[in-house]
Order: C-alpha cells, then structure tokens, then sequence
C-alpha cells in the first residue's frame, strides 16, 4: 500500500504566514495540506492556500462540526472547493463535550446521531444547489427547509468535496465506513490500535453500506520525534512528551491507553492536569510510552521507521518537519514512495 500512500503537510493557520506555508508543501512535492481547528479559524487559511498553490489538495483536519450547523459548512465549503478547482477536501469533527458546550455555546447529544445527520443534510443542501431539488431536510437536530433561488450559489464544474470524519471510538469509526469518503484518525492512535479497533470498526461500516475499503481514505497524523543531532532529537522528544500526557489526560482517549495496558494512565495525567503541572505530566511519558505513540528516529532514517510503522493501515499520513530542509524533506518523500 505505501508506495501509492499520500503523504501531506501542515498550513500555518495564521493569515500571514498561510500562503507561504501551503506554497512550500506544494513545492516540497506533498500530496496535500491540512489545516486544523486549534486558535484561529480553520477555513480562512485554505482561501489563501487555494490561490497560491496550483496542484496539492487542501483541507481541514478538523473543522469542529457541532460548533456550527449544515448551512453554514456547506457554504463555505462550497465557495473553497470552486475556489481551489475541486482541489477541497472537508474533513469534520464532533470534538468533546465540555469544548461543544463550554466553549462553543453550542448542544451536546448523541454525537455519532448528530454527525451522520449532519453530513446528511450536507448532502440534501448540496443536491438542491447542484441539481434543483426542492430542500426538504427534517431531522432529529437539523432542519433545513427554505431555499430560494436568491440564496443559491452560482454553478461550478468542480462537483461537491469529498467528506472526511474524525473517529477515535469504534461508533463513529463505524459511520465513517458508512457515509464518509475519509478518516482522520487522531495522533494519538497507534498502529496497534489501528489494527486491532480502528479499521475492524471501519470495515463494519464499510460492509454495512455495501462498500469496498478503496472507498474510504484512512488519513493518519504521525507524531514524530527526529533531527539530525542529539540536541535536535532530545528537544523534538521534550516536546512530544508534553504533547503526549496532554492527549493522554483526556477522557475521551483513554481507550487507546488500554489497549496497550495504559489505561491507569490516564486519570493520573488527568489530576496533574488539573493542577497545571504539565512538566510533571511530560515526566510521566517514558522512553517506551514515547515510542508507542511516536516515530522515534533521526531524519536520514525516518522514511524507513515511518514505513515499518504505517505500512498495509493507512493511505496517507501528514507528518510536520519544520526544521528539515527542501533538499532533507525531498529525500525523506522519495524514500517514501520508493
């Protein structure tokens, strides 16, 4: 499967440093450039990414989907697919509960539900604008029953984006199989969990619509540790540490844990957290926890390790090298796809 693997970058999400971004991934010889929903707006960088770059797919890994409603996605996403000559890829994500409802002001409920009814009603929007159908969507958290031709976009040739949903739990993974053209799995999934939760629970949904695996794309985010000196490698494997504990802390990913007899873990990263001790919570992530969740290797061997890593479970992998150079990120690429 690897040497047809895709293999993508990061584009800045702040406004002036986007373009330049996006423009050194497409010169870089990336596959594509995802953007993700942290501490500025998601889709605002992919505008600037679509007009400076001709060939690499842009999209976003994730927008937070219960943070906004059908309408309002399908539009944007809409104008940025036509944008970019259908170059747009809309990968979607619940989130968690206390971010939907403490930070976004927004409801909680039956996730999985909500999301399938979600990209649901995408679909009946998009249909009314793409061949004429009268919008007649009534769900259980969405309504979308008014359109008049004033508020129709104008026709474009690029057709509709593909949909990627973000799926840690074996639910939502299911829907993914189901009614999505991509997975975005979380960084913090590891090749065991892939195996042996990840992509049975893809398969189930695969079956159940009566698809073909080569239907739906398994995008994986690859933490990864690496430099090409002891100083780069022991601050690249610093940062992770602290990256790790915080995805670790979290509730809703203490199933990944588990299945490597780490569930214990969790609620130990958890109090920590609470009391803002986030060097304490770096220093709980030992050599082994490191490598269980990371590629831990220096850049001239990283193309090997990531292949030993990922081969045969996904179909493409987004990896950040900010301090490699053109000529180390060529390399590393060709080795790749060898």
């Amino acid at each position: 499967m690897l040497p047809r693997m895709k293999i993508d970058g990061g584009i800045a999400m702040q406004l002036d440093q986007a373009a330049a971004a996006a423009q050194t991934i497409e010169r870089r010889g990336y596959d594509g450039g995802w953007t993700g929903e942290i501490s500025h707006d998601v889709f605002l960088p992919l505008l600037l990414a679509a007009e400076h770059t001709e060939r690499i797919e842009i999209g976003t890994c994730i927008a937070v989907a219960f943070a906004r409603n059908p309408m309002t996605i399908a539009n944007v996403a809409w104008d940025l697919n036509a944008y970019s000559q259908g170059r747009l890829v809309l990968g979607l994500g619940s989130q968690i509960r206390a971010h939907i409802e403490k930070r976004f002001g927004m409801p909680w409920g039956k996730p999985v539900a909500r999301m399938r009814e979600f990209v649901a009603a995408l679909q009946a929007i998009w249909s009314c604008w793409n061949e004429g159908t009268a919008l007649r969507f009534e769900g259980e958290f969405y309504r979308h029953t008014l359109m008049t031709p004033m508020f129709v976009p104008e026709p474009q040739p690029y057709g509709t984006p593909r949909i990627f949903l973000a799926a840690v739990g074996e639910a939502m993974t299911e829907l993914c199989g189901e009614v999505a053209d991509g997975m975005h799995t979380h960084a913090f999934t590891t090749p065991r969990y892939l195996a042996d939760v990840s992509l049975p629970a893809l398969q189930r949904g695969i079956e159940t619509a009566g698809r073909t695996r080569a239907d739906v794309e398994v995008c994986c985010p690859a933490f990864v540790v690496t430099g090409t000196t002891d100083e780069e490698m022991a601050a690249s494997a610093s940062a992770m540490r602290r990256q790790i504990s915080f995805y670790a802390s979290t509730p809703a990913y203490r199933g990944v844990l588990e299945v490597h007899g780490l569930g214990d873990l969790q609620p130990e990263l958890r109090t920590l957290s609470m009391r803002g001790e986030g060097a304490a919570m770096g220093d709980l992530i030992t050599d082994d926890i490191l490598e269980t969740f990371a590629v831990v290797e220096p850049l001239d061997r990283l193309a090997s390790a990531v292949r030993a890593r990922y081969e045969g479970l996904v179909d493409r992998i987004m990896m950040g090298l900010p301090n490699a150079s053109d000529e180390q990120v060529a390399q590393l690429l060709a080795e790749l796809r060898a």
